[in-house]
């Protein structure tokens, strides 16, 4: 295993971050779609 420099320790934590962000955004995105498609189903 190689040892990652500082800076290349905050670039892969940096891609984890924006990663991890935009999962949180498609999940919450798909949670809202269900939630309209049931609101609309109702009436």
């Amino acid at each position: 295993m190689t040892m990652l420099t500082p800076q290349e320790q905050a670039e892969v934590r940096r891609r984890q971050r924006s990663r991890s962000i935009v999962t949180a955004l498609i999940i919450g995105a798909f949670v809202i779609l269900v939630y309209a498609i049931s609101i609309a189903k109702m009436s």
